[in-house]
């Protein structure tokens, strides 16, 4: 899918919270918007170079957004608004084989306690998937999350109880940058996550990755990651 708006790059200065940053751009230094609330230390760094996308709201404070970053040469996308609507142009594009039966879809959707990402439907058949955005990475390897979840712990145990109330259920990690080697959930940041995970696999819910293809402009899921719990 293309990036909506014009984009820019610019060098990164500083964060001094989730929501906003400072970058050098045309020889001045600017506030932008940080749509993304985890912490990405490991990306934005002081002097790296990041993508900005021009917003398209005039009575914003802040001109544009902050949407990705060059770690060395990989460029990564870290839009926390961005998965979905990738996941969503994949599933109706039929590029997730496992729901690929699925023709009916819907966002946002409530099982028990949660809101899903997505709710699909086949005749009678219904599916719960859960969408998780992806941007830690460290040779290779990609891990969720950077910061510890207790609402991504929330969201398995939910799927857990679709899978045993008759649903299909599953969490498809986005990793918002290519070549990686495999995914794993990342134990050091957050061991009930990776816990939640592993249970939430015994139980039946489906567990997938996805890496993507991605340009300053442009992202599109492309292709399965291994595994490991």
């Amino acid at each position: 899918m293309m990036i909506e708006n014009a984009v820019v790059k610019a060098k990164f200065v500083r964060r001094p919270n989730r929501f906003v940053a400072y970058v050098t751009f045309n020889s001045k230094e600017i506030m932008v918007h940080v749509p993304n609330t985890g912490r990405c230390r490991e990306i934005l760094i002081p002097g790296c170079t990041v993508v900005l996308r021009e917003s398209s709201n005039p009575n914003r404070k802040t001109k544009y957004d902050l949407i990705g970053a060059y770690k060395g040469d990989k460029f990564i996308n870290i839009d926390s608004q961005i998965p979905n609507k990738v996941v969503e142009e994949a599933l109706k594009n039929k590029k997730i084989p496992n729901l690929a039966k699925y023709n009916t879809i819907m966002r946002e959707k409530t099982f028990g306690n949660s809101r899903f990402d997505f709710r699909l439907e086949n005749g009678s058949e219904v599916y719960f998937l859960e969408v998780k955005g992806v941007t830690l990475e460290d040779k290779g390897f990609a891990r969720f999350p950077d910061a510890p979840t207790e609402r991504g712990c929330k969201h398995l145990n939910e799927l857990v109880e679709a899978k045993r109330a008759g649903y299909g259920a599953g969490i498809l990690f986005l990793i918002q940058m290519d070549n990686i080697k495999e995914f794993t959930p990342n134990d050091a940041m957050d061991e009930n996550f990776g816990n939640a995970v592993r249970n939430a696999a015994s139980n039946g819910v489906d567990i997938m990755a996805y890496e993507c293809s991605v340009q300053e402009n442009s992202i599109t899921l492309n292709k399965f990651v291994k595994i490991v719990l």
